[in-house]
């Protein structure tokens, strides 16, 4: 997991026979009830009242090994 100011990046390992779609939308549901338990500041940075926004981009890694992949991502420079 890596993230900036407004996304995260996710590397996640799950089962073929569950939806791209439904993946992430636990995540997204489950993490913003945690975060905003924790951190009821973050209100003030909603998005037209929720904290993720409806979209998201997911690419697949073609069945490459994870060490490899993680090797990658580390390796990534922030943008400036």
């Amino acid at each position: 997991m890596e993230g900036e100011n407004d996304h995260v990046h996710l590397l996640v390992e799950y089962p073929p026979k569950i939806a791209v779609s439904t993946l992430v939308n636990s995540l997204k549901g489950v993490s913003s009830r945690l975060l905003r338990k924790q951190f009821p500041e973050l209100s003030k940075a909603y998005w037209k009242g929720v904290l993720w926004s409806p979209s998201y981009f997911a690419a697949s890694c073609g069945g490459a090994p994870i060490h490899i992949i993680k090797q990658y991502i580390q390796q990534q420079n922030s943008p400036t």
